[in-house]
Formats: structure tokens, sequence, C-alpha cells
């Protein structure tokens, strides 16, 4: 007889990566679009420089990947915060749904406006 394996040892795994991917970068981007450049602290680069840098296939993985990460990061922090803090556990299928389906249709929109840049 097969055991079924459980998605749970994925779910841990994007959890702790996409907390330490957020962790150290999101810090970073947040400093420099949202203090650094708008205060002038830095020269601001123009926006056909932005522009040439997010359409790089490079660039494109690495934000893919960071809000990937972030997202089934949170999803994960989401549906534990649920099961244990409110006890909500009788509706673990809908906050299953609700939460890695958020993750899901999240990475979709990332994908999307990534390759329309």
């Amino acid at each position: 007889m097969t055991k079924k394996r459980s998605p749970e040892p994925l779910m841990w795994l994007l959890f702790s990566i996409g907390g330490m991917a957020a962790a150290l970068l999101i810090p970073v981007l947040l400093f420099l679009f949202g203090l650094a450049f708008p205060l002038s602290w830095l020269p601001t680069p123009d926006h056909v420089y932005l522009l040439s840098v997010l359409r790089q296939p490079v660039t494109r993985v690495v934000l893919f990947g960071l809000c990937v990460l972030a997202l089934f990061h949170s999803a994960h922090r989401l549906r534990y915060t649920l099961y244990d803090g409110l006890r909500l556990e009788k509706f673990s299928a809908s906050i299953i749904l609700a939460c890695y389906g958020g993750a899901v249709i999240g990475s979709g929109a990332a994908a999307y406006f990534l390759l329309r840049a």
C-alpha cells in the first residue's frame, strides 16, 4: 500500500525561502525607491534606464521569484495564524484554498505584469 505524501514539506520550504528572500531584498528595494531616490540621497535613475534593466531576463526572473516566494510565505503564515490563532480548523479547506489560491493568483499577476514590461 502506497502512503499518500503530504505537500506540507514543500509549503514549509516555500515559507522559509520566501521569508529569507523577503527579509533580504524587500527592505533594500523599499529604501532605494521609497527613500533614497525620492529624497535625492542617491542620483535618480531615469525611466529609460530602469525600463532597460527591467527588460533583462535575469531581472524579471529575480523579481518574479521574489514576488512568488513572498506571496507563498505570507499565505503560509496567514494559514497558520487562522488555524492556531483564531482556531478555525473547521474551515481548513476554505482557508487553504483562499491562502494558497491567492498566492497562485498573485504569482500569475506578477508574471503577467513582468512579461508586459
